[in-house]
């Protein structure tokens, strides 16, 4: 992750989008190979005020069967947008797992998420969790064939898109049966040490204050929080699949907060997956990790007629 912030603001979003549509008709207009397909699109969002893109992958068998799929949302990292997976190679990894029958089939859907963290901010400018809630998710499982329930709805992210991913299955576990996070943004700093320390962090300190308030907006940290979600909501966690990983380098001590994820879903008695490796927060330690954490929303998916071979 970078922090070298992107300026991804609303009216930049129009010229972009030429070219993504540009790049659309190469994809589209290239011969069939049994692969499966990426869709990539945007949406005019009432509440962002702005077009929103987002990329799907939709199963080799998609246009020629009428069946339903499970649906894994992917968050992405900061100073990256909806085609992070196809840019790193992700999307050829899980082809690979497809072909391997590691993993059966199933639906992505990638959408660009800025710099928000995947949350509404504090001063309620940028109200993407809003977004996420009200249109995203009807947008794509009203378009798409998603089995609409909360053991075929999963959410995985990296990063940035990692705190995302935790915030929204820990906040709505009513919704989302599998969450998944690699080196996840957990920060276990208090409000008033960040504050304190954000005060000469530069381009970091306008970042973070645009989502969470600067000076920080505690009540919105705390509503905010994957350890507070996780600790009002352990009931209802108890019967979701969780898995996280982070690299024992990581250049931004997630490992720490990972970690003291970790030792909390423990000591409540929230059954999960946590892994310590070697590595850096980089994109090798990303794509070296990334097909397990596939494998194990596959898993959670448990689709009675899906099976892997």
């Amino acid at each position: 992750m970078s922090f070298v912030v992107n300026d991804l603001r609303c009216q930049k979003i129009h010229m972009r989008k030429l070219l993504i549509v540009f790049w659309m008709g190469l994809v589209c207009a290239a011969p069939s190979t049994g692969q499966s397909r990426i869709d990539c699109s945007s949406f005019d969002s009432r509440i962002l005020h702005c077009p929103v893109r987002y990329c799907v992958m939709l199963p080799p068998n998609y246009d020629k069967e009428a069946k339903k799929y499970p649906v894994l949302y992917f968050f992405h990292g900061l100073g990256e947008n909806e085609q992070a997976l196809m840019r790193s190679g992700g999307w050829g990894l899980i082809e690979d797992l497809l072909r391997t029958h590691k993993i059966g089939d199933f639906i992505m859907v990638a959408p660009e998420g800025r710099g928000s963290f995947f949350i509404n901010s504090a001063d309620g400018q940028n109200r993407y969790n809003d977004f996420l809630l009200q249109e995203l998710l009807p947008q794509v499982e009203t378009h798409y064939r998603i089995i609409r329930t909360r053991k075929s709805r999963g959410v995985t992210g990296l990063s940035m898109g990692g705190y995302g991913g935790l915030r929204l299955a820990f906040a709505h576990p009513e919704l989302i049966g599998s969450v998944s996070a690699q080196s996840p943004a957990l920060i276990t700093e208090t409000p008033s040490q960040l504050n304190a320390d954000l005060k000469n962090a530069g381009p970091l300190a306008k970042l973070l204050g645009s989502v969470f308030g600067n000076p920080i907006d505690v009540p919105h940290w705390k509503q905010n929080s994957p350890f507070e979600l996780a600790r009002k909501n352990q009931v209802q966690l108890k019967t979701q699949a969780i898995y996280i990983n982070c690299g024992d380098q990581d250049e931004y001590g997630f490992y720490t907060g990972a970690s003291q994820m970790h030792k909390q879903l423990t000591a409540e008695g929230i059954r999960h997956e946590f892994h310590l490796y070697p590595g850096r927060h980089s994109a090798d330690y990303f794509s070296s990790h990334l097909g397990e954490t596939i494998q194990f929303h596959w898993q959670a998916f448990a689709v009675g007629e899906q099976k892997v071979k």
